[in-house]
C-alpha cells in the first residue's frame, strides 16, 4: 500500500482528499461520515460577513434598545437566549474538535476592511486548526483599479494574520491578471497557502418571469483544467500550500491535480451529489494507480508533472493554445 500522506499549511494528513466548505458541516453526523469515508481534514461552511453584521444591527435594534417596540417588547428574547450566527459556527467548531480526530479548518467569507476578519481570533480559540480566508468583492465600478483591488484583498489578509497565529490560507478567483504576481503578495503577507480557485454562483435569467435568479449548478471533470494548469505554474514559484478545487469528481481527477502539483485536493460538488462513499472510491483509485506504476508515496508523484518538471513546459502555456486550434476536427457525421 503506497503511502498517501501529505503535508498542508503545516499540517501532517494521512491522504491528500479535503472535504471543501459546504452545507454538509453544518451538521456533525454527515461530518462523521465524511471522517469515516477516509476525509482527511474538514474545511467548514463560510461564516459570510453579511450574516455577522445583519445578527450584530438585529440585536442592537430588537434586544439593545427594546423599548422601542412598546408593548411588543415582551415577545422579545432575552438578550441572553439570542443565539448568533457566530455564536453558532464556534459552537460548532467546538462540537467538530471533541469528535473528529482530523484538523477543522473554519472558513471567513467576506470582503470589507472593518475588523470582521479578527472573528477568526474567536474561530482559533474555539479550536479551529488554520483558517481559509474566503475573499471575494465583485468589481463592478470601472473606477476601481486592477491594482486597488489586490491591494484590499491584502490588506484583509494581514489583518486576519495580526488577529491569529494558526495557519491562514486564502481562497482566489481565476480573475487576477497576473496570479503567479498576486500568489507571490499573498505569500509575502503571511499566509500559508492558497486554494486555486473559488467557484462562483452565477446569476440568471429567467425568461418566463423576466428576473433575476439564483441557481446552484455543481462542478463537473471539465472544470478540473483550468485548476491543473495554475497549479502546475505555480508548482516550485512559491512556498505556499497548493489545494486544488473544482471539478474534481474521480481518482483521476485527483491524480491530475497531484501530479500538476497540489498538495491537497478540495471535494464539493462530488460529495454532494453522490455522497461519502466518493472518498473511499477515489482513494481506493488512487492507491492503485499508484502500486500499478510502482510510486511510493503522494510526496514521490507530487508535482512531477509540473510545468517546472515537465518535459515540455510550453504545454501549459500558449504553444498548447494554438496547438489545440489548429488539430480540432469536427466529430463524425458534422458537416460544415
Amino acid at each position: 500500500m503506497p503511502d498517501l500522506s501529505t503535508n498542508y499549511l503545516g499540517l501532517k494528513l494521512k491522504n491528500p482528499l479535503v472535504p471543501s466548505s459546504t452545507p454538509l458541516s453544518h451538521r456533525l453526523d454527515p461530518v462523521l461520515h465524511l471522517e469515516d469515508a477516509g476525509a482527511a481534514a474538514i474545511v467548514m461552511h463560510s461564516l459570510f460577513e453579511e450574516d455577522v453584521r445583519n445578527d450584530e444591527q438585529m440585536i442592537d435594534r430588537f434586544l439593545v434598545h427594546p423599548d422601542a417596540f412598546g408593548e411588543a417588547a415582551g415577545h422579545l428574547p432575552a438578550a441572553d437566549n439570542y443565539q448568533s450566527r457566530l455564536d453558532s459556527y464556534l459552537e460548532q467548531i467546538g462540537r467538530l474538535k471533541q469528535r473528529l480526530s482530523i484538523p477543522v479548518v473554519a472558513s471567513l467569507n467576506g470582503s470589507s476592511l472593518n475588523g470582521w476578519v479578527e472573528l477568526g481570533r474567536e474561530m482559533q480559540a474555539a479550536g479551529a486548526d488554520a483558517l481559509e480566508l474566503n475573499a471575494w468583492y465583485m468589481p463592478g465600478d470601472p473606477g476601481l483599479s486592477g491594482e486597488a483591488l489586490e491591494d484590499h484583498y491584502i490588506s484583509l489578509l494581514r489583518e486576519l494574520r495580526q488577529a491569529v497565529t494558526i495557519p491562514v490560507s486564502m481562497k482566489l478567483s481565476p480573475f487576477f491578471s497576473s496570479l503567479p504576481h498576486f500568489v507571490h503578495q499573498v505569500e509575502a503577507a503571511g499566509a500559508a497557502g492558497v486554494s486555486l480557485f473559488n467557484r462562483f454562483f452565477q446569476p440568471d435569467i429567467d425568461l418566463d418571469t423576466l428576473s433575476v435568479v439564483d441557481r446552484v449548478q455543481l462542478s463537473s471533470s471539465a472544470d478540473v483544467l483550468l485548476t491543473m494548469r495554475w497549479v502546475a505554474i505555480l508548482r516550485g514559484r512559491t512556498g505556499l500550500s497548493l489545494a486544488a478545487t473544482g471539478g474534481v469528481h474521480t481518482a483521476a481527477d485527483a491524480l491530475k491535480m497531484l501530479l500538476a502539483g497540489a498538495d491537497v485536493v478540495h471535494l464539493a460538488s462530488a460529495l454532494l451529489e453522490r455522497g461519502p462513499q466518493v472518498l473511499m472510491e477515489m482513494l481506493d483509485g488512487i492507491a492503485h494507480w499508484m502500486e500499478t506504476r510502482e510510486y511510493a508515496s503522494v510526496g514521490q508523484l507530487k508535482g512531477s508533472m509540473s510545468q517546472r518538471n515537465s518535459t515540455d513546459p510550453s504545454a501549459f502555456a500558449r504553444a498548447a493554445y494554438l496547438h489545440a486550434l489548429d488539430s480540432f476536427t469536427p466529430p463524425p457525421g458534422v458537416r460544415y
